[in-house]
């Protein structure tokens, strides 16, 4: 708190009071982000092309995850007080995206092996690339790949620009080195 009081240029116990706790903090942080997960996943029940709609909620959900390193861990948790709300607005997103699923499938334009919880793999191989020196260049190749594979038939779209990594990328000690 102390840092981010400093970064904030106001004392700790201006930030105490604005925030009493860490989990206030983080609620506060993330709210926009959390808002545009939110938004996405209501366009894209309302658009009339489910696949058009799910891949927005998969661009837009990848590339707020790319763009802040903990969005996921506050997307994910359940903060002391909203417990009952937040688990509320999680069981309603999900069921709002099993039926974004549903109806991709039913067009033909999603596989239909591809299930609900697949976010969850999609989440995790698009949070893994915070680590690289470009996130959002390489969540956008990843969602590009992903959203090619997800299609019963690859559609063979251009992809968006590679993300410049090298497989030196993979381990930490050379995770500064300049890609190849």
């Amino acid at each position: 708190m102390s840092t981010i009081a400093r970064k904030a240029q106001v004392g700790v116990a201006t930030l105490y009071r604005r925030f009493p706790t860490r989990d206030d903090l983080v609620r506060e942080v993330f709210a926009d982000q959390l808002s545009s997960c939110t938004a996405a996943l209501d366009e894209a029940l309302k658009d009339p092309d489910p696949w058009h709609g799910f891949c927005h909620v998969i661009e837009k959900i990848c590339a707020l995850q790319a763009a802040e390193r903990g969005f996921t861990a506050a997307f994910l948790d359940a903060f002391p007080g909203e417990a009952a709300d937040h688990s509320r607005r999680r069981l309603q997103g999900e069921r709002g995206f099993a039926e974004l699923v549903r109806r991709a499938q039913a067009t033909g334009e999603l596989r239909a092996d591809f299930h609900p919880s697949d976010l969850t793999l999609l989440l995790l191989a698009n949070g893994a690339l915070a680590a690289t020196p470009e996130p959002e260049a390489a969540s956008r190749r990843l969602v590009g790949l992903l959203l090619d594979a997800l299609r019963p038939t690859a559609t063979r779209e251009p992809l968006p620009p590679p993300a410049g990594l090298d497989l030196g990328h993979l381990h930490p000690r050379h995770a500064d080195r300049p890609a190849s």
